[in-house]
């Protein structure tokens, strides 16, 4: 049986000190993100009790209190006496106990600095900015520590308490032996790389908000950190192979092509939300949209675009490798806080090739030592209308590789297309290259007219005014096909013919109503596929 023991601890009288650590956020002049704390800050503080300081453990800092055997007196000290205060008697022996945790750690913000000696550092950076903590530990640690900052320096420690949820496991479980679920993070980090967790950490929550650790989410993290790095010796390939160490013209005078506009728009969108994403503690946010324009624009449309763009001529190529490095660096530059050793390496590598190179056009002037002491990008410009011109372009190429796909052409075969654009007709043209390489068109049998008719057995595209048509004869083997979709059609309609039956006789009454649904539902689903496999034979007519 286990029975409460009283002893005699120590207590601080905690309720002046809550009062002011209460009025320090209530009038805003510390912000706790997310804003929903403060309803838990103000709980516990406007609930305050004296905070028992003491603690029976074996390690600790010793309570600073002297016992005299001769008179019975305490004597309280900074530096450890050798005599009673009071009687002068030298029979005195220290408080067994130690301070509680949250005591000491109170102090961290100010003794950190060099207090209670007013230090350079004390000076300079106190009050402190931000401070990053688990929300389970608001009251025990934060609240500590604003309540001795007034105490012992009539100021706030920091202005801004970001708090995190817990890692969890995968399924949301709280990680603990007995439950086997604990993930060891020095094994994460040496199967799958530091940055793979750092940033899996930083992206996959919310502010205040727990995050389940899945294994596969750091795996793709740790594929980002490969696409990053496959990116940068792409580009510093290329600055390599360029063989004109000058072009004979002015670059400026080189227009930017339409991929090359939609490209720093999205670069400057990308910093205008990081920076704001950035300034509300919207850590994960930010990291995932940098994660997307990088792999999903950048990596997977505008490297591929830079191959064809380089090859057209010299100032295209010019331009082309500009931009690569330009993005890049930005995007590098943009990841550094979230994945710091691959974007500290790979922006070495892309500085060295662009110093190394002698082509003037690449010396930005602005690479300094190490990107951890780079300076934050800017926006890069604005390119709405050309922007959204690319978008539409890019969402026609999507279209036409889903058909490809769906109708499993080899991605080395290139199809016939005819395109109704409308008043985008000119403009289309304009991109017919680019338009041709992306989505595996034959240049000579691409049609763009602002109104044609349809070929015979093709498949339509329709996107608002823009509608594209592809010859079927292209894609499959008509006749082929054809036999095919009319052979699974039987076999549905078979299907259709036998639930129907089914659903209509004395089974609906004595079978259970869950076995009734189920077949239920198999035959929507049957007419669903009869549905679908009639309009694609309508198609082969």
């Amino acid at each position: 049986i286990i029975e409460p023991l009283v002893s005699k601890q120590w207590f601080v009288n905690a309720e002046p000190m809550a009062k002011i650590a209460l009025a320090a956020v209530s009038s805003g002049r510390i912000k706790i993100v997310p804003e929903r704390f403060t309803k838990v800050w103000k709980n516990w503080l406007e609930n305050i009790q004296p905070w028992c300081i003491s603690r029976q453990l074996w390690w600790g800092h010793r309570i600073p209190v002297w016992y005299c055997k001769n008179c019975g007196s305490l004597t309280v000290a900074a530096q450890d006496p050798d005599h009673c205060q009071h009687c002068y008697g030298e029979d005195i022996f220290q408080d067994p106990d130690v301070l509680d945790t949250w005591f000491s750690s109170a102090l961290w913000p100010f003794s950190s600095l060099g207090w209670p000696e007013v230090t350079p550092d004390l000076i300079r950076y106190y009050p402190t900015d931000v401070l990053e903590t688990g929300y389970d530990i608001l009251f025990f640690w934060v609240a500590r520590m604003v309540m001795t900052a007034a105490m012992f320096t009539n100021d706030i420690p920091f202005h801004t308490v970001y708090l995190h949820g817990l890692v969890r496991d995968e399924i949301g479980r709280k990680m603990s032996k007995s439950a086997g679920n604990v993930v060891d993070p020095i094994e994460i980090m040496e199967k799958f790389g530091t940055d793979a967790l750092r940033f899996t950490l930083l992206t996959g929550g919310t502010p205040g908000n727990d995050l389940n650790l899945s294994l596969d989410k750091v795996a793709s993290n740790r594929n980002f950190s490969n696409k990053i790095w496959n990116i940068t010796r792409f580009t510093v390939q290329n600055i390599a192979d360029f063989k004109d160490n000058e072009p004979s013209y002015s670059i400026e005078s080189k227009p930017h092509s339409l991929a090359d506009k939609w490209i720093l728009n999205g670069l400057s969108e990308l910093t205008e939300n990081s920076n704001r994403l950035f300034s509300n503690y919207q850590f994960g946010e930010a990291g995932r949209q940098i994660h997307d324009f990088l792999w999903n624009d950048f990596a997977d449309w505008y490297v591929e675009l830079a191959k064809v763009q380089i090859k057209q001529d010299q100032g295209g190529a010019v331009r082309t490798l500009q931009l690569l490095v330009q993005v890049l660096d930005h995007c590098l530059r943009l990841l550094h806080p979230f994945i710091p050793f691959v974007t500290e390496e790979t922006w070495q590598q892309l500085k060295e090739a662009c110093e190394s190179s002698g082509y003037s056009w690449l010396d930005t002037g602005k690479w300094p030592e190490a990107l951890i002491i780079a300076e934050w990008p800017e926006p890069v410009g604005k390119y709405s209308e050309e922007s959204a011109s690319f978008e539409r372009l890019r969402e026609l190429v999507r279209g036409i590789r889903a058909l490809r796909a769906e109708y499993n052409v080899e991605p080395s075969r290139y199809v016939s297309a005819y395109i109704a654009a409308g008043e985008a007709s000119n403009e289309l043209e304009s991109q017919r290259n680019v338009l041709a390489f992306l989505a595996r068109l034959d240049k000579n049998n691409l049609h763009i007219q602002e109104e044609l008719a349809p070929p015979d057995a093709s498949v339509t595209i329709s996107q608002g005014d823009l509608t594209a048509y592809l010859p079927l004869a292209d894609l499959i083997d008509v006749d082929k096909e054809r036999a095919r979709l009319s052979k699974e059609l039987k076999s549905v309609e078979e299907q259709i013919s036998r639930l129907t039956k089914l659903l209509g006789s004395e089974f609906t009454i004595k079978a259970p109503e869950e076995v009734v649904n189920r077949e239920k539902e198999k035959l929507a689903r049957m007419q669903a596929s009869q549905a679908e496999l009639l309009q694609r034979l309508s198609v082969l007519k």
